[in-house]
Protein backbone atom coordinates (compact mmCIF):
# COMPACT_ATOMS: atom_id res chain seq x y z
CA UNK A 1 0.00 0.00 0.00
CA UNK A 2 1.14 3.55 -0.74
CA UNK A 3 -0.04 6.83 0.72
CA UNK A 4 0.26 9.74 -1.73
CA UNK A 5 0.63 13.36 -0.66
CA UNK A 6 -0.07 15.96 -3.34
CA UNK A 7 -0.63 19.71 -3.47
CA UNK A 8 -3.97 21.25 -4.38
CA UNK A 9 -3.72 21.69 -8.15
CA UNK A 10 -6.88 23.69 -8.68
CA UNK A 11 -4.93 26.54 -10.29
CA UNK A 12 -2.15 24.67 -12.11
CA UNK A 13 -3.49 21.40 -13.45
CA UNK A 14 -0.55 20.26 -15.58
CA UNK A 15 2.38 21.31 -13.40
CA UNK A 16 5.12 18.68 -13.03
CA UNK A 17 6.68 18.24 -9.59
CA UNK A 18 9.60 16.28 -8.13
CA UNK A 19 8.67 12.87 -6.74
CA UNK A 20 9.87 11.73 -3.31
CA UNK A 21 9.54 8.16 -2.08
CA UNK A 22 9.50 8.22 1.71
CA UNK A 23 10.08 5.30 4.08
CA UNK A 24 8.88 5.64 7.68
CA UNK A 25 10.89 4.56 10.72
CA UNK A 26 10.05 2.30 13.62
CA UNK A 27 12.86 -0.25 13.83
CA UNK A 28 11.35 -2.28 10.97
CA UNK A 29 8.68 -3.33 13.50
CA UNK A 30 6.48 -0.32 14.27
CA UNK A 31 4.72 2.68 12.71
CA UNK A 32 3.11 3.11 9.29
CA UNK A 33 2.62 5.98 6.80
CA UNK A 34 -0.66 6.60 8.64
CA UNK A 35 1.02 7.23 12.00
CA UNK A 36 0.01 10.77 13.02
CA UNK A 37 3.51 12.21 13.39
CA UNK A 38 4.72 10.87 10.03
CA UNK A 39 1.50 11.87 8.27
CA UNK A 40 1.64 15.41 9.64
CA UNK A 41 5.32 15.86 8.80
CA UNK A 42 4.86 14.79 5.20
CA UNK A 43 1.80 17.00 4.72
CA UNK A 44 3.88 19.98 5.81
CA UNK A 45 6.82 18.93 3.65
CA UNK A 46 4.63 18.62 0.55
CA UNK A 47 3.03 22.03 1.10
CA UNK A 48 6.33 23.82 1.68
CA UNK A 49 8.47 22.00 -0.91
CA UNK A 50 5.83 21.73 -3.68
CA UNK A 51 6.60 18.09 -4.36
CA UNK A 52 4.71 14.79 -4.56
CA UNK A 53 5.39 12.22 -1.85
CA UNK A 54 4.67 8.51 -2.06
CA UNK A 55 4.86 7.22 1.52
CA UNK A 56 5.55 3.48 1.43
CA UNK A 57 3.67 1.06 3.67
CA UNK A 58 6.15 -1.82 3.71
CA UNK A 59 5.45 -4.99 5.67
CA UNK A 60 7.13 -5.17 9.08
CA UNK A 61 8.85 -7.57 11.44
CA UNK A 62 8.47 -9.85 13.27
CA UNK A 63 5.89 -11.31 10.85
CA UNK A 64 7.79 -10.08 7.80
CA UNK A 65 11.52 -9.92 8.34
CA UNK A 66 14.25 -8.53 6.11
CA UNK A 67 14.48 -8.64 3.11
CA UNK A 68 10.66 -8.20 2.92
CA UNK A 69 10.72 -4.45 3.86
CA UNK A 70 13.38 -3.83 1.20
CA UNK A 71 11.54 -5.84 -1.43
CA UNK A 72 8.24 -4.07 -0.68
CA UNK A 73 9.98 -0.70 -0.95
CA UNK A 74 11.51 -1.60 -4.31
CA UNK A 75 8.11 -2.81 -5.51
CA UNK A 76 6.73 0.63 -4.59
CA UNK A 77 9.39 2.26 -6.78
CA UNK A 78 8.47 -0.05 -9.67
CA UNK A 79 4.82 0.84 -9.10
CA UNK A 80 5.73 4.54 -9.34
CA UNK A 81 7.74 3.79 -12.49
CA UNK A 82 4.65 2.26 -14.09
CA UNK A 83 3.38 5.85 -14.51
CA UNK A 84 6.35 7.04 -16.60
CA UNK A 85 4.42 6.84 -19.87
CA UNK A 86 1.31 8.47 -18.40
CA UNK A 87 -0.78 5.31 -18.29
CA UNK A 88 -0.29 4.08 -14.73
CA UNK A 89 -3.09 3.28 -12.23
CA UNK A 90 -2.79 6.55 -10.25
CA UNK A 91 -3.86 9.55 -12.34
CA UNK A 92 -2.17 12.11 -10.08
CA UNK A 93 1.21 10.55 -10.83
CA UNK A 94 0.44 10.28 -14.54
CA UNK A 95 -0.27 14.00 -14.69
CA UNK A 96 1.97 15.60 -12.07
CA UNK A 97 5.05 13.45 -11.31
CA UNK A 98 8.37 14.45 -12.85
CA UNK A 99 10.21 11.14 -13.12
CA UNK A 100 13.41 12.92 -14.05
CA UNK A 101 13.53 14.32 -10.49
CA UNK A 102 13.03 11.38 -8.12
CA UNK A 103 14.46 11.17 -4.60
CA UNK A 104 14.48 8.67 -1.74
CA UNK A 105 14.19 9.63 1.93
CA UNK A 106 13.43 8.04 5.27
CA UNK A 107 13.92 8.36 9.01
CA UNK A 108 15.59 5.81 11.32
CA UNK A 109 14.85 2.33 9.87
CA UNK A 110 13.34 4.19 6.93
CA UNK A 111 16.72 5.89 6.44
CA UNK A 112 18.26 2.44 6.30
CA UNK A 113 15.70 1.46 3.64
CA UNK A 114 16.32 4.66 1.65
CA UNK A 115 20.04 3.83 1.59
CA UNK A 116 19.31 0.34 0.28
CA UNK A 117 16.93 1.66 -2.36
CA UNK A 118 19.73 3.93 -3.60
CA UNK A 119 22.08 0.94 -3.57
CA UNK A 120 19.67 -1.20 -5.56
CA UNK A 121 18.98 1.64 -7.98
CA UNK A 122 22.73 1.83 -8.56
CA UNK A 123 22.60 -1.83 -9.68
CA UNK A 124 19.15 -2.01 -11.33
CA UNK A 125 18.17 1.15 -13.19
CA UNK A 126 14.48 1.47 -14.02
CA UNK A 127 13.58 2.87 -17.47
CA UNK A 128 12.34 6.44 -17.30
CA UNK A 129 13.35 6.95 -13.64
CA UNK A 130 16.16 9.31 -12.67
CA UNK A 131 16.99 9.22 -8.96
CA UNK A 132 18.78 12.47 -8.24
CA UNK A 133 19.53 11.97 -4.55
CA UNK A 134 18.75 10.47 -1.17
CA UNK A 135 18.02 11.94 2.27
CA UNK A 136 18.80 9.90 5.38
CA UNK A 137 17.29 11.17 8.64
CA UNK A 138 18.96 9.66 11.72
CA UNK A 139 19.54 6.42 9.78
CA UNK A 140 19.46 3.11 11.59
CA UNK A 141 23.02 1.91 10.97
CA UNK A 142 24.94 -0.10 13.54
CA UNK A 143 27.93 -2.41 14.04
CA UNK A 144 29.57 -4.85 16.41
CA UNK A 145 32.41 -2.54 17.39
CA UNK A 146 31.33 0.41 19.55
CA UNK A 147 32.34 3.77 18.09
CA UNK A 148 32.18 7.39 19.18
CA UNK A 149 29.27 8.22 21.47
CA UNK A 150 28.16 4.56 21.59
CA UNK A 151 30.99 3.82 24.04
CA UNK A 152 29.36 6.09 26.63
CA UNK A 153 25.79 4.88 26.09
CA UNK A 154 24.12 2.59 28.63
CA UNK A 155 24.66 -1.09 27.87
CA UNK A 156 20.91 -1.71 27.98
CA UNK A 157 20.43 0.76 25.13
CA UNK A 158 23.18 -0.80 23.03
CA UNK A 159 21.85 -4.30 23.65
CA UNK A 160 18.35 -3.12 22.73
CA UNK A 161 19.57 -1.85 19.36
CA UNK A 162 21.39 -5.14 18.79
CA UNK A 163 18.24 -7.09 19.67
CA UNK A 164 16.04 -4.97 17.40
CA UNK A 165 18.24 -5.84 14.45
CA UNK A 166 18.10 -9.57 15.24
CA UNK A 167 14.30 -9.38 15.33
CA UNK A 168 14.20 -7.54 12.01
CA UNK A 169 16.84 -9.74 10.35
CA UNK A 170 17.11 -13.13 12.06
CA UNK A 171 18.93 -14.56 9.02
CA UNK A 172 22.00 -12.44 9.86
CA UNK A 173 23.16 -15.16 12.26
CA UNK A 174 26.89 -15.04 11.51
CA UNK A 175 27.51 -11.43 10.52
CA UNK A 176 25.01 -10.01 13.04
CA UNK A 177 25.32 -6.24 13.39
CA UNK A 178 28.21 -6.18 10.94
CA UNK A 179 25.96 -7.38 8.13
CA UNK A 180 26.20 -4.78 5.32
CA UNK A 181 22.41 -4.38 5.59
CA UNK A 182 22.84 -2.66 8.98
CA UNK A 183 26.52 -1.65 8.69
CA UNK A 184 26.95 -0.20 5.18
CA UNK A 185 30.62 0.55 5.84
CA UNK A 186 31.15 -3.22 5.48
CA UNK A 187 29.60 -3.22 2.00
CA UNK A 188 32.24 -3.37 -0.73
CA UNK A 189 29.59 -2.19 -3.21
CA UNK A 190 29.03 1.15 -1.42
CA UNK A 191 30.78 3.18 -4.18
CA UNK A 192 28.06 1.96 -6.59
CA UNK A 193 25.37 3.88 -4.65
CA UNK A 194 22.80 5.30 -7.07
CA UNK A 195 22.13 9.00 -7.50
CA UNK A 196 24.53 11.92 -7.52
CA UNK A 197 23.92 13.47 -4.10
CA UNK A 198 23.27 12.44 -0.51
CA UNK A 199 22.12 14.38 2.55
CA UNK A 200 22.52 12.89 6.04
CA UNK A 201 20.77 14.37 9.07
CA UNK A 202 22.01 13.46 12.55
CA UNK A 203 21.03 14.53 16.08
CA UNK A 204 23.56 15.41 18.77
CA UNK A 205 21.95 13.31 21.51
CA UNK A 206 21.12 10.32 19.32
CA UNK A 207 23.03 7.09 19.98
CA UNK A 208 23.07 6.58 16.18
CA UNK A 209 24.80 9.94 15.62
CA UNK A 210 28.32 8.70 14.95
CA UNK A 211 27.10 6.00 12.57
CA UNK A 212 25.75 8.85 10.47
CA UNK A 213 29.06 10.67 10.67
CA UNK A 214 30.96 7.52 9.69
CA UNK A 215 28.67 6.95 6.70
CA UNK A 216 29.19 10.56 5.58
CA UNK A 217 32.97 10.36 5.96
CA UNK A 218 33.14 7.03 4.12
CA UNK A 219 31.12 8.29 1.14
CA UNK A 220 33.44 11.29 0.95
CA UNK A 221 36.56 9.17 0.51
CA UNK A 222 35.56 5.80 -0.99
CA UNK A 223 35.36 6.83 -4.63
CA UNK A 224 31.58 7.16 -4.87
CA UNK A 225 31.92 10.45 -6.77
CA UNK A 226 28.67 12.09 -5.71
CA UNK A 227 28.10 15.08 -3.43
CA UNK A 228 27.44 14.21 0.21
CA UNK A 229 26.31 16.68 2.89
CA UNK A 230 25.62 16.31 6.60
CA UNK A 231 23.67 18.45 9.07
CA UNK A 232 23.79 17.92 12.83
CA UNK A 233 21.15 19.27 15.21
CA UNK A 234 22.99 19.82 18.49
CA UNK A 235 21.31 18.73 21.71
CA UNK A 236 18.49 16.99 19.84
CA UNK A 237 17.29 13.38 20.15
CA UNK A 238 16.39 10.68 17.66
CA UNK A 239 13.62 11.74 15.21
CA UNK A 240 12.99 14.96 17.15
CA UNK A 241 11.63 16.48 13.92
CA UNK A 242 8.55 14.26 14.28
CA UNK A 243 7.93 14.79 18.00
CA UNK A 244 8.62 18.54 17.93
CA UNK A 245 8.20 19.68 14.30
CA UNK A 246 7.83 23.38 15.10
CA UNK A 247 11.10 23.67 17.03
CA UNK A 248 13.87 25.87 15.65
CA UNK A 249 16.06 22.90 14.77
CA UNK A 250 13.20 20.96 13.15
CA UNK A 251 12.28 23.94 10.97
CA UNK A 252 15.93 24.44 9.96
CA UNK A 253 16.18 20.76 9.13
CA UNK A 254 13.03 20.85 7.01
CA UNK A 255 14.29 23.90 5.11
CA UNK A 256 17.55 22.11 4.34
CA UNK A 257 15.61 19.03 3.22
CA UNK A 258 13.48 21.15 0.88
CA UNK A 259 16.50 23.00 -0.51
CA UNK A 260 18.24 19.70 -1.22
CA UNK A 261 15.24 18.21 -3.03
CA UNK A 262 14.59 21.34 -5.09
CA UNK A 263 18.10 22.58 -5.83
CA UNK A 264 18.00 21.38 -9.44
CA UNK A 265 14.59 22.88 -10.28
Amino acid sequence: MRKIFLLDFSSQQAKKLPLLLYYHGGGFCNETPFSPACHSYLKTLVAEAEIIVVSVDYRRAPEHTIPVPYDDSWTALKWAASHVNGDGPEEWLNIHADFGRVSFAGDSAGGNIAHHMAMRYGQERLPGINVAGTVLIHPYFWGKERIGNEVHEREAVREGIDAMWHVACPLATTSGCDDPLINPIKDARLPSLGGSKMLVFIAGNDVLRDRGWLYYETLNKNGWGGKVEIMEAKEEVHVFHLSNPSSVNAVAMRRKFISFINEDR
